[in-house]
C-alpha cells in the first residue's frame, strides 16, 4: 500500500509535468491520475490479481480526492520485466538480512539459485528462512526491512533464467 507522502509525492511529479494521464502500481494497489484542466484528480482503484487460478480483489480504503495546480515537467516511466515473484509463506514480519549488522541477503541485481535464502520472515518469535523456488536475477524488492507482511504477499520479483 503507498503512503500518503509518496502518494504526495507522485501528484507533485505529475502536477510538474506534461503528461495528462499517470497510474502507478505496486503490492496490489493502483493509483490513476488525470488531469482535468488545470487540476490533478488522484482516484485509487481496485485491482485485480489472478495467481494460481484463483482471482483475488484488493480494495483500497474510499478515496481521497486531492487537487493541486499544474505546470511542465518530464516523468519518466519504469517497467520492470519478470518472471515469477517469491511470495510470503506466511503472516509475519519481514527481514532481508540474518542481523542488523550484516548485508541483506539479496537486493536488486542478485542472482539467486533455486533453494537460496532471500529474506527472513519473523511469525511468532520464530525465524523462518525463505527460499527462492527458481534460479534467475532480483529485479525488484516490493518490501522494506521490517515490514509487516500477509500470507501470499509478493515480496521480490525474479527474471527467472
Amino acid at each position: 500500500m503507498l503512503k500518503v507522502q509518496e502518494i504526495r509525492e507522485i501528484i507533485k511529479l505529475v502536477d510538474q509535468s506534461s503528461i495528462n494521464e499517470f497510474t502507478y502500481e505496486t503490492n496490489g494497489t493502483k493509483v490513476s491520475m488525470k488531469k482535468i484542466s488545470d487540476n490533478v484528480v488522484v482516484q485509487p482503484q481496485p485491482v485485480v490479481q489472478v495467481e494460481k487460478e484463483v482471482t483475488a480483489v484488493s480494495q483500497p480504503p474510499t478515496p481521497k480526492q486531492e487537487t493541486m495546480q499544474t505546470d511542465e515537467v518530464d516523468v519518466k516511466e519504469h517497467t520492470v520485466n519478470y518472471d515469477f515473484e517469491i511470495t510470503s509463506p506466511m503472516v509475519g514480519t519481514f527481514y532481508s538480512s540474518p542481523n542488523p549488522e550484516s548485508d541483506p541477503f539479496v537486493s536488486v541485481g542478485s542472482t539467486v539459485s533455486k533453494d537460496s535464502v532471500v529474506c527472513i520472515v519473523e511469525a511468532m518469535k520464530l525465524f523462518n528462512e525463505i527460499e527462492s523456488e527458481v534460479s534467475g536475477e532480483i529485479v525488484e524488492v516490493l518490501v522494506e526491512n521490517g515490514e509487516l507482511v500477509e500470507y501470499g504477499q509478493p515480496l521480490f520479483r525474479v527474471k527467472t533464467k
